[in-house]
């Protein structure tokens, strides 16, 4: 079978994709990765993995429905060259686009996967942004378009297609809900959470709706009543996002022993290690966060947000606290919790890995994968 996979950033291939696509591999089907957005050394690194990468144009941010149209048309040109048994989509975009690609170049399954619903479905404290609204009015005109058009579309969380498919009257063939995006556990290794110090740990980037401010404030309180507790903050600075974390503000933060913040690390596993608790405050439309993954697979407890795909994470009181979104006195309670029952950071953390092996190890998820991509119609 020959399969193409559309994405955009090349990274997400072999960054996270890397697994599925040896899995293909290894069963005989031919894989082609196309990528909008690369560099020589990433379709190197595509190459390597034994899928054969192809280029594309895809207008990612801006709306210009012109551009679009030529891109769609060019992309199904690249398509029906190749002449594939399967396209499969993954991000907004290529979901979109790739799907109307596939069916203008007639390939005969066409499979999408929506890992969350991405920023403009995200509900703000001060509401959307006019700006934010009616992006989002176009981007549900064009799902309205393209998802009636695929075999099969793919969420790793129930609440996605509830608030996108059910909400907004859109008809698709055949729905999946997969889970987590799925961990080569290997990597993230289990460790025992042996610390008698309670530390806490934050990793994304340093923007709002992933919850840096409630981290921080909370942090604030928990510091007023235990002063030597340790909070770790893992994300890169994102200059151009509104609501993102300013580099005075976190020069303050340092300087005034709030947080530690060791700048970019490639190694995230080790700093998970360290920590005992890992903290996700996100109000974002995640699919399901895979940071989040990696803390349970390597055993620690987590305080998360009682919101879509953070929630499919946590059992509460088990693995860890569903807490409210926009709420760090309730975070900073759940933190304390941690402190002063400190027996439960190992009992926690234990369950949290037997999840993780249960609902995001690759294999699995792979496999159930594979299935919903190879089942002929």
């Amino acid at each position: 079978m020959k399969v193409i996979m559309v994405g955009t950033v090349a990274s997400s291939f072999y960054g996270f994709r890397a697994d599925l696509i040896c899995t293909l591999l290894k069963k005989g089907h031919q894989v082609y990765a196309f990528t909008s957005e690369y560099t020589a050394e990433d379709l190197k690194k595509i190459e390597q993995l034994g899928a054969i990468p192809i280029t594309y144009t895809l207008n990612r941010g801006g709306l210009n429905p012109l551009a679009d149209i030529i891109a769609t048309y060019q992309l199904s040109k690249k398509i029906k060259a190749i002449n594939p048994d399967l396209v499969f989509s993954y991000f907004s975009k290529p979901v979109i686009f790739g799907t109307l690609a596939a069916k203008l170049a007639q390939v005969p399954r066409v499979i999408g996967m929506l890992e969350g619903l991405g920023y403009t479905f995200t509900e703000q404290p001060e509401g959307l942004s006019k700006k934010t609204q009616l992006i989002k009015k176009i981007q549900v005109f064009l799902y309205k378009i393209a998802l009636p058009q695929l075999n099969q579309l793919i969420f790793l969380n129930p609440d996605d297609p509830k608030d996108l498919l059910q909400k907004y009257g859109i008809k698709v063939k055949k729905v999946e809900v997969l889970g987590g995006i799925g961990l080569n556990l290997e990597n993230y290794k289990y460790s025992k959470n042996f610390n008698s110090d309670i530390s806490f740990i934050f990793v994304a980037r340093l923007l709002a709706e992933k919850g840096i401010h409630d981290y921080i404030k909370a942090a604030k309180i928990v510091k007023s009543k235990y002063p030597n507790i340790k909070f770790t903050v893992l994300g890169a600075i994102d200059k151009s996002a509104l609501g993102s974390l300013k580099e005075e503000e976190l020069q303050d933060l340092i300087q005034t022993n709030i947080i530690e913040y060791p700048g970019y690390v490639n190694n995230v596993a080790d700093w998970i290690k360290k920590a005992n608790v890992f903290v996700l405050p996100s109000y974002y439309r995640e699919g399901v966060p895979r940071s989040t993954q990696e803390a349970m697979a390597i055993g620690r407890p987590v305080i998360t947000t009682d919101v879509p795909g953070c929630r499919e994470t946590v059992v509460d009181g088990v693995n860890g606290f569903l807490v409210p979104k926009w709420n760090p006195e309730a975070l900073a309670e759940k933190m304390i919790y941690f402190i002063e029952n400190p027996e439960q950071v190992s009992l926690m953390g234990a369950a949290s890995y037997e999840i993780a092996k249960e609902k995001f190890d690759a294999n699995v998820v792979n496999k159930r994968l594979i299935k919903f991509l190879e089942v002929v119609e």
